[in-house]
Parts: C-alpha cells; sequence; structure tokens
C-alpha cells in the first residue's frame, strides 16, 4: 500500500506519475471498499454505532446530491442530534467525517476514502525524543508508519474490505 502526504490530489497524482515513470513495471491502483466511504459514514452517524475501535468526532460535511447542492457543515459540533439523521434522512450525505481510531490517530474520511487532517494524539510520540533531530525524524517516521499500517486495514474492515481488483 502506497500513502502519499500531499496538500491536494494534484499533488498526490505528480508522486504516482513520478514513481509510475521511474520504476518501469509498476502498476497501481486505487482502493475500492465494498462499502463505500458515502454509505459507511451515513450509517454511522444515523445510527451512532461505529465500528471497534473508531469513534466519531465533532466535524462533517453533508452535501445534497440534487441540483440544489445543498451543504451543510458542522464544526466543533456534537454530531449524534436528531438535525444531523434528518439531513441525512433528506438525501444528504456525509463526504466528509472527522473520526479518531484507538484514541492514537484522529482524521477526516472523505468520500473519495481519503485521510485529510491526519492527526497523531498524545502519547503517540511519548519516549521518541532524542537530542539529534535526524534520529527524531526517523523515529516519527517509524512511529507514524506504524499508527498507519494498523490503522488502514482497521478502516478498510469496516469500509466492507476491499473490493478484487476484476
Amino acid at each position: 500500500m502506497l500513502v502519499i502526504d500531499a496538500a491536494s490530489q494534484a499533488r498526490a497524482d505528480e508522486v504516482v506519475t513520478l514513481l509510475v515513470q521511474m520504476l518501469p513495471g509498476l502498476a497501481l491502483t486505487l482502493v475500492n471498499t465494498r462499502v463505500s466511504p458515502v454509505a459507511a459514514m451515513a450509517e454511522w452517524l444515523t445510527t451512532q454505532d461505529t465500528p471497534a475501535g473508531f469513534s466519531v468526532d465533532r466535524e462533517c460535511e453533508l452535501k445534497a446530491a440534487d441540483e440544489s447542492k445543498a451543504v451543510v457543515r458542522y464544526a466543533r459540533h456534537r454530531l449524534d442530534m436528531e438535525e444531523v439523521k434528518q439531513h441525512i434522512a433528506e438525501g444528504e450525505m456525509p463526504t466528509r467525517l472527522a473520526m479518531t481510531w484507538t484514541e492514537r490517530v484522529s482524521f477526516m474520511l472523505t468520500e473519495g476514502l481519503q485521510l485529510k487532517k491526519l492527526a497523531f494524539l498524545d502519547g503517540v510520540f511519548e519516549g521518541a525524543s532524542s537530542k539529534n533531530r535526524d534520529d527524531n525524524f526517523d523515529a516519527d517516521v517509524t512511529i507514524a508508519t506504524g499508527e498507519l499500517q494498523k490503522l488502514l486495514p482497521d478502516l478498510l474492515e469496516a469500509l466492507g474490505g476491499e473490493m478484487p481488483v476484476a
């Protein structure tokens, strides 16, 4: 699995293009899950029942699929209220949802299965300090990679698993 820390999809596409050019034979495909992120986020918001290890935080965006393209954003707001459920019942579907995994990593899940605003929470980097700046960077990358190696399979499982490539 390839994870790219990029500010935009265009920047991530540039990195992928360069990798494919530099490594002949490398073929990359996007991850497709059995349950779409939109459907899963809607279920989690309406039932308040999230997969084991995950919790819904206090931020989401709901968009209407009709011609109105109405958008409702909640920031620093409880999402377990009837108003959110009503928006979903009226056809406004979640396109972004803030979540936390095992109280170690918070992120914003998007409709395109992107993780935005990734933040490692208190305790994740404890004991990793060193006087050498390069050692700090190496340790931080190793710890972050280790957390993502556990988070990503759990997230894919929460979305019904990966669809086989045809």
